[in-house]
Protein backbone atom coordinates (compact mmCIF):
# COMPACT_ATOMS: atom_id res chain seq x y z
CA UNK A 1 0.00 0.00 0.00
CA UNK A 2 1.23 3.48 -0.79
CA UNK A 3 1.53 6.32 1.69
CA UNK A 4 -1.50 8.20 0.35
CA UNK A 5 -3.73 5.18 0.96
CA UNK A 6 -2.37 4.86 4.50
CA UNK A 7 -3.10 8.55 5.09
CA UNK A 8 -6.69 8.12 3.84
CA UNK A 9 -7.27 5.05 6.00
CA UNK A 10 -5.61 6.65 9.02
CA UNK A 11 -7.59 9.87 8.68
CA UNK A 12 -10.82 7.89 8.33
CA UNK A 13 -10.06 5.72 11.37
CA UNK A 14 -9.13 8.72 13.52
CA UNK A 15 -12.22 10.57 12.25
CA UNK A 16 -14.49 7.65 13.15
CA UNK A 17 -12.98 7.14 16.61
CA UNK A 18 -13.14 10.86 17.45
CA UNK A 19 -16.75 10.98 16.19
CA UNK A 20 -17.70 8.15 18.52
CA UNK A 21 -15.99 9.94 21.42
CA UNK A 22 -17.80 13.16 20.54
CA UNK A 23 -21.16 11.39 20.40
CA UNK A 24 -20.53 9.78 23.78
CA UNK A 25 -19.61 13.14 25.27
CA UNK A 26 -22.80 14.70 23.90
CA UNK A 27 -24.88 11.85 25.31
CA UNK A 28 -23.23 12.19 28.73
CA UNK A 29 -23.82 15.96 28.79
CA UNK A 30 -27.45 15.45 27.79
CA UNK A 31 -27.97 12.88 30.56
CA UNK A 32 -26.42 15.25 33.11
CA UNK A 33 -28.65 18.08 31.88
CA UNK A 34 -31.78 15.94 32.08
CA UNK A 35 -31.16 13.97 35.27
CA UNK A 36 -29.44 16.37 37.67
CA UNK A 37 -31.30 17.01 40.90
CA UNK A 38 -31.84 20.78 40.95
CA UNK A 39 -33.27 20.73 44.47
CA UNK A 40 -29.90 19.87 46.03
CA UNK A 41 -27.45 22.70 45.40
CA UNK A 42 -24.38 20.57 46.21
CA UNK A 43 -25.52 17.75 43.92
CA UNK A 44 -26.31 20.26 41.19
CA UNK A 45 -22.89 21.93 41.57
CA UNK A 46 -21.12 18.56 41.37
CA UNK A 47 -23.08 17.56 38.27
CA UNK A 48 -22.20 20.87 36.60
CA UNK A 49 -18.52 20.30 37.37
CA UNK A 50 -18.75 16.91 35.67
CA UNK A 51 -20.58 18.51 32.74
CA UNK A 52 -17.82 21.12 32.43
CA UNK A 53 -15.08 18.48 32.59
CA UNK A 54 -16.75 16.41 29.85
CA UNK A 55 -17.24 19.51 27.71
CA UNK A 56 -13.63 20.66 28.09
CA UNK A 57 -11.80 17.33 28.01
CA UNK A 58 -13.98 15.20 25.72
CA UNK A 59 -16.09 17.43 23.47
CA UNK A 60 -13.51 20.06 22.50
CA UNK A 61 -10.64 17.64 21.73
CA UNK A 62 -12.99 15.25 19.93
CA UNK A 63 -14.58 17.88 17.72
CA UNK A 64 -11.13 19.31 16.91
CA UNK A 65 -9.84 15.87 15.90
CA UNK A 66 -13.01 15.21 13.87
CA UNK A 67 -12.60 18.51 12.00
CA UNK A 68 -8.87 18.09 11.31
CA UNK A 69 -9.12 14.41 10.33
CA UNK A 70 -12.13 15.12 8.11
CA UNK A 71 -10.22 17.85 6.30
CA UNK A 72 -7.17 15.56 6.03
CA UNK A 73 -9.31 12.81 4.50
CA UNK A 74 -10.77 15.36 2.10
CA UNK A 75 -7.31 16.55 1.04
CA UNK A 76 -5.98 13.00 0.65
CA UNK A 77 -8.85 11.81 -1.54
CA UNK A 78 -9.33 13.56 -4.87
CA UNK A 79 -12.82 12.05 -5.28
CA UNK A 80 -13.90 13.71 -2.03
CA UNK A 81 -12.88 17.12 -3.29
CA UNK A 82 -15.42 16.94 -6.12
CA UNK A 83 -18.22 15.31 -4.10
CA UNK A 84 -20.97 17.66 -2.99
CA UNK A 85 -21.88 15.51 0.02
CA UNK A 86 -18.36 16.04 1.40
CA UNK A 87 -18.76 19.81 1.16
CA UNK A 88 -22.14 19.59 2.90
CA UNK A 89 -20.46 17.55 5.65
CA UNK A 90 -17.71 20.19 5.90
CA UNK A 91 -20.25 23.00 6.34
CA UNK A 92 -22.20 20.94 8.88
CA UNK A 93 -18.91 20.16 10.63
CA UNK A 94 -18.18 23.85 11.02
CA UNK A 95 -21.68 24.28 12.46
CA UNK A 96 -21.01 21.46 14.92
CA UNK A 97 -17.70 23.07 15.90
CA UNK A 98 -19.34 26.45 16.60
CA UNK A 99 -22.26 24.89 18.47
CA UNK A 100 -19.83 22.82 20.55
CA UNK A 101 -18.09 25.98 21.69
CA UNK A 102 -21.53 27.28 22.69
CA UNK A 103 -22.18 24.15 24.78
CA UNK A 104 -18.75 24.38 26.39
CA UNK A 105 -19.44 28.02 27.12
CA UNK A 106 -22.71 27.10 28.80
CA UNK A 107 -20.98 24.42 30.81
CA UNK A 108 -18.37 26.82 32.11
CA UNK A 109 -20.75 29.59 33.13
CA UNK A 110 -21.22 28.10 36.56
CA UNK A 111 -21.46 31.57 38.11
CA UNK A 112 -24.50 32.34 35.96
CA UNK A 113 -26.03 28.97 36.85
CA UNK A 114 -25.37 29.53 40.55
CA UNK A 115 -27.17 32.88 40.36
CA UNK A 116 -29.96 31.31 38.30
CA UNK A 117 -30.31 28.49 40.83
CA UNK A 118 -31.92 30.99 43.20
CA UNK A 119 -34.69 31.52 40.63
CA UNK A 120 -36.03 28.17 39.38
CA UNK A 121 -37.65 29.63 36.28
CA UNK A 122 -34.39 31.23 35.12
CA UNK A 123 -32.46 28.03 35.82
CA UNK A 124 -35.02 25.95 33.92
CA UNK A 125 -34.79 28.32 30.95
CA UNK A 126 -30.99 28.12 30.91
CA UNK A 127 -30.97 24.33 31.16
CA UNK A 128 -33.69 24.06 28.51
CA UNK A 129 -31.63 26.20 26.14
CA UNK A 130 -28.55 24.07 26.80
CA UNK A 131 -30.61 20.89 26.23
CA UNK A 132 -31.88 22.24 22.90
CA UNK A 133 -28.30 22.94 21.82
CA UNK A 134 -27.25 19.40 22.76
CA UNK A 135 -30.16 17.93 20.77
CA UNK A 136 -29.23 20.16 17.82
CA UNK A 137 -25.63 18.90 17.96
CA UNK A 138 -26.81 15.30 18.08
CA UNK A 139 -29.09 15.93 15.09
CA UNK A 140 -26.26 17.55 13.10
CA UNK A 141 -24.02 14.58 13.89
CA UNK A 142 -26.68 12.12 12.74
CA UNK A 143 -27.09 14.11 9.52
CA UNK A 144 -23.32 13.99 9.00
CA UNK A 145 -23.33 10.21 9.46
CA UNK A 146 -26.25 10.00 7.03
CA UNK A 147 -24.23 11.89 4.39
CA UNK A 148 -21.16 9.74 5.01
CA UNK A 149 -23.11 6.50 4.60
CA UNK A 150 -25.60 7.49 1.89
CA UNK A 151 -23.23 9.73 -0.12
CA UNK A 152 -25.85 11.44 -2.26
CA UNK A 153 -24.81 12.47 -5.76
CA UNK A 154 -24.27 16.17 -5.19
CA UNK A 155 -21.46 16.90 -7.60
CA UNK A 156 -19.50 20.11 -7.42
CA UNK A 157 -16.87 20.87 -10.02
CA UNK A 158 -14.06 23.04 -8.73
CA UNK A 159 -11.53 24.11 -11.31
Amino acid sequence: MNSQRWMRLGAKAVHDIASISFGGGLAACLVINLMTNRASSSEFATARQVFTAIAQYVLIPSVAVVAVSGLAAMMATRAYQDAGWVWVKAVLGISVLVATFRVVGSGTTSTELAVAATDPSVLDAMLHSERNMLWLLIALCVINVFFAVWRPKLMITIR
